[in-house]
């Protein structure tokens, strides 16, 4: 790869953005001299391993901290028989420590894939034993835990207790008054390793001792006293001995992590490598980066690239494609407007596939794997070479175009600029040319209008602009391809108030091609941002035709799950009805069956069965029919009383009214000899009904057929009710005001069970039991209205 060009398109300035996700050294000049990958097998390799390190910073956030040190020479310098230094062995500790939490971190990852993250967490070594050893031996770089050995352990103690010994002695000279005279100041000191007090130089006789010091006027003499000189001998020894026990121990310690040195740098690989995948995928997050799309055919189509290294806030994306319809790109437009970004971010997000590393565009954008990227980007004159702007540009295509192979990608600004403009054009022309004639692929910026008419002609090439409004004096940094730019010179003037005159002039001074070629563009680019204008249009309207259909097929779909849901509901309600009958009518026929000797009770018996036999068949019938709902003829009966006959619309069964409606409008019904509820709302009147309350008036109005009372003795409370029911409303046809039933006295249930109903309803005036004569509590005598 070409190495100038590389840092033309400022991969440099990636890769100084990449090294600051990583605190190791290695891992940061590993990134350093990062370079594109030359296959495309080996840049999509690099690619999935950015793809899982992303993936797993978004499932899992950041990992723990990777900072390790590099332990390999110190494991090595241990396996030739070294001793490694306490600063040396806690380095060790730390790296197996951060081995183990990044694996914890990446075994905790339930969605991890298969690949490198599931690889390298599979060759990290937790290695606690060595951790947890070194931890407990050493407290810091520069000292021994007391604890790191019994005979450690022991010196200390002895050397705290002679130190003792020499300060309580120095104490009790300092606190006699037979020295305090002597003293320069009432302290202990130290002089090296040695215990001393600070004696004034006259007096010095008065103390014996060794003088191991003195201050700078002579006028302090740090002595020794001859009492404690014995015992910090001893002290003196006690320090070489636990120089000699901590040296033992380190040496034990190196010798430890020698058993593992193949797992210690197995940890260091693995870390250092995941630091790096871990820095891509961060950088990646940090600038919403997306994996391309490879190949090595030479074809580039991004979707909305952004320049990495512009604030994302601000640049303009722009769509990119090359290699297929066409191999050579001739981008025109006014300064400024975006020709040059649009070149660079071609090369750099190029440079950035081939690295492995994300790139700033939209998903599924295709790049190809380039064996070089030349770039000529940029004024690179230079007096102490005399190089002009032109001849800088020569030297530099000079030497690219001499290793331009099928698999390169040209990158050229301002191509032929820099001397005359004929000759500058036909110059550009010929370059481009034998660029294509050698099958590479190339870009090129440039104002010349020879150019705009070369790519027009020439198969193979395409023009591309870079947007400007006329109106606002100002770029849009929109790159659009298939359309060659207007230099706009004579509008921006124009917009600027130069004279009109000085404009009329220059224009009668244009060649007429050229004026005809300008009026092409200009004719060009007025009817593309019509075209434009109802691109956008249509897609609009197509994507609120799209809504409305998608809302539509929404309200249908609901609505057919709620007639289902409705029809269903009805179903297993009516299914459920009927159960509950249905068990009703079996405890009935087991209470009749206990009676068969009743001649009445055996009639009764039948009409169960009959009735029983009636719901078994409606419930086959509802349950065979699952997508239907009983069907009403008329509407809710209103104004509904006791006796009236209706039908239940969900059951399509025959039921007579036992109460009025309550609030919730629930109807009691006699259905056969079942007494059930149902609601107002599935209930109609019997088509015959009136027709039937007729005829019953005729033949009950006459007050002689009319019974005055009625037997209800052996009959249960919910037959009793029901028989009390008819005789009220018989009774109330024929205009009576006095009736009596019968009820006995028996246990109560039915005399209790009738006052209860007899106190609700609406046609008893009052009621009593019977007196003396007339059966007293085994009747009830009842006042109607």
């Amino acid at each position: 790869m070409d190495k100038k060009s590389l840092q033309t398109l400022e991969f440099d300035k990636i890769l100084t953005r990449l090294a600051e996700y990583t605190q190791n050294e290695p891992v940061r000049s590993r990134i350093l001299s990062l370079e594109p990958a030359e296959s495309v097998s080996e840049a999509e390799s690099l690619q999935q391993q950015t793809s899982e390190a992303v993936g797993v910073i978004l499932r899992r956030g950041n990992p723990p901290g990777l900072k390790i040190t590099d332990v390999t020479p110190s494991v090595l310098r241990a396996e030739r028989g070294g001793t490694l230094s306490m600063r040396e062995l806690l380095a060790v500790a730390e790296l197996v420590k951060t081995a183990r939490a990044v694996k914890r971190y990446l075994e905790d990852d339930k969605l991890l894939p298969s690949g490198v993250m599931s690889a390298l967490a599979q060759a990290l070594v937790p290695l606690r034993q060595v951790s947890d050893r070194i931890f407990e031996a050493i407290v810091s770089e520069d000292e021994m835990a007391d604890t790191a050995s019994p005979e450690l352990l022991r010196i200390r103690r002895k050397k705290k207790s002679l130190s003792g010994q020499i300060r309580d002695t120095l104490q009790d000279m300092i606190a006699s008054p037979k020295f305090q005279k002597a003293l320069q100041e009432p302290i202990v000191t130290m002089r090296g390793d040695r215990y001393v007090l600070p004696v004034k130089a006259e007096c010095k006789a008065e103390i014996k001792g060794i003088v191991h010091d003195s201050s700078a006027s002579g006028a302090t003499l740090f002595i020794e006293p001859m009492t404690v000189v014995s015992i910090t001998n001893s002290l003196t020894a006690l320090d070489a001995e636990e120089r000699e026990e901590i040296t033992r121990i380190l040496a034990e310690l190196s010798a430890f992590i020698c058993e593992y040195k193949d797992e210690i740098k197995a940890d260091v690989a693995a870390v250092f490598e995941l630091d790096f995948l871990f820095a891509k995928g961060k950088l990646s997050v940090s600038y919403n980066g997306t994996a391309p799309v490879l190949n090595d055919e030479g074809i580039v189509d991004i979707k909305k690239a952004r320049h990495p290294l512009l604030p994302q806030d601000k640049v303009v994306p722009v769509d990119l494609y090359l290699g297929e319809a066409f191999d050579t790109l001739v981008i025109t437009g006014p300064n400024t407007g975006g020709k040059t970004v649009s070149l660079k971010t071609l090369g750099l997000l190029s440079l950035m596939a081939a690295s492995g590393l994300h790139v700033t565009a939209a998903e599924n954008s295709r790049l190809a794997v380039f064996q070089n990227v030349f770039a000529d980007i940029g004024d690179e004159q230079s007096i102490e070479q005399s190089l002009s702007t032109f001849s800088s540009h020569v030297v530099n295509l000079v030497g690219m175009l001499s290793r331009v192979t099928p698999d390169s990608l040209l990158l050229a600004d301002e191509l032929g600029a820099g001397t005359d403009p004929t000759e500058g054009a036909a110059l550009a022309i010929a370059i481009l040319d034998y660029v294509r004639s050698r099958g590479a692929k190339a870009a090129a910026t440039t104002h010349y209008s020879e150019l705009k008419l070369y790519a027009l002609s020439t198969p193979g090439v395409e023009n591309a602009s870079c947007e400007f409004d006329v109106r606002t004096l100002s770029p849009t940094y929109r790159l659009l391809i298939g359309v060659p730019g207007k230099s706009n010179a004579f509008a921006i003037s124009r917009r600027l108030g130069l004279p009109e005159e000085i404009l009329q002039r220059a224009s009668e001074r244009l060649a007429d091609d050229n004026v005809q070629m300008e009026d092409v563009l200009a004719r060009l680019e007025k009817n593309r941002q019509k075209a434009e204008a109802e691109k956008r249009a249509a897609e609009t309207m197509n994507r609120d035709i799209r809504s409305l259909r998608e809302s539509l097929k929404s309200e249908k779909a609901a609505l057919e799950r709620q007639r289902v849901k409705i029809v269903e509901d009805a179903r297993t309600e009516a299914l459920r009805i009927l159960e509950s009958a249905k068990e009703e009518s079996q405890r009935a026929v087991k209470e009749i069956r206990s009676i068969r000797d009743n001649a009445a009770l055996k009639e009764a018996l039948q009409e169960a069965e009959r009735t029983k036999a009636a719901l078994r068949e409606k419930q086959e019938q509802l349950a065979g029919k699952k997508n239907t709902a009983p069907k009403r003829v008329g509407k809710p009966p209103k104004n509904l009383k006791p006796g009236d006959i209706v039908r239940i619309v969900s059951l399509d069964q025959t039921a007579t009214v036992l109460s009025v409606p309550d609030a919730g409008g629930t109807v009691q019904l006699q259905a056969g000899i079942m007494k059930i509820k149902a609601k107002l709302s599935d209930l109609q009147f019997e088509q015959h009904e009136e027709k039937k309350q007729t005829s019953y008036v005729s033949r009950s109005g006459d007050r002689r057929d009319a019974k005055t009372e009625i037997d209800l003795r052996g009959q249960t409370l919910d037959e009793a009710l029901l028989a009390v029911d008819r005789f009220i409303d018989q009774a109330l046809l024929a205009n009576l005001q006095t009736i009596t039933i019968i009820h006995g006295k028996g246990t109560g249930v039915l005399r209790k069970g009738i006052a209860d109903y007899l106190r609700q309803h609406k046609m008893v005036t009052d009621f009593r039991a019977g007196q003396l004569g007339e059966g007293d509590t085994g009747v009830t005598v009842i006042t109607l209205k």
